[in-house]
């Protein structure tokens, strides 16, 4: 064994369950719909105020990291690729944690974030809740923004400044 083996067996973490049995036991016990597709899948339906989204969640071992994906159904029209990708663009300047990507090739509009456990952490049934919450609130504010680019043919800066007006006082 070398040196480098040597040191990467001293340093692996144990962990006392897998990080997707956290998430399949807080999927069942909030009675979330949810197929665990292999070892290291399980993805989850939620449905938001605006959409249906297909939230899943990969335990990456070799970085110690839990990615979630959020995506929804909106197929992008090829005349309309240019201005979601500038609309993804503004989206994410303005997001603190996470990130939405454009997978051109599949047609695929998703919200994507991972939780990091470097050191043999396990998740806790919080973190699962509030990266599922908050993939779910972040593509329900964003959402109709993607409508209107794609469906409305709205500017991505239009369609951005469109969902995110804020209203004041109360009628």
């Amino acid at each position: 064994m070398d040196f480098v083996s040597m040191r990467m067996a001293e340093v692996a973490p144990l962990r006392d369950a897998h990080p997707l049995d956290v998430i399949e036991a807080v999927a069942s016990e909030l009675e979330w719909s949810f197929e665990r597709s292999g070892e290291d899948e399980i993805a989850i339906s939620a449905s938001g105020q605006l959409s249906a989204y297909t939230v899943s969640y990969s335990w990456m071992e070799d970085c110690e990291a839990l990615h979630l994906a959020c995506a929804f159904d909106m197929k992008v029209p090829r005349n309309r690729v240019g201005e979601v990708a500038r609309l993804v663009a503004l989206i994410n300047e303005q997001l603190l944690m996470g990130h939405f990507d454009f997978w051109q090739k599949e047609n695929v509009i998703m919200f994507r974030q991972t939780l990091v456990l470097a050191g043999g952490l396990d998740p806790t049934e919080r973190q699962v809740e509030a990266l599922f919450d908050s993939a779910v609130e972040t593509c329900d504010t964003y959402f109709a923004a993607f409508q209107f680019v794609v469906w409305s043919g709205l500017t991505g800066r239009d369609a951005i400044e469109t969902v995110l007006f804020e209203t004041v006082g109360t009628a």
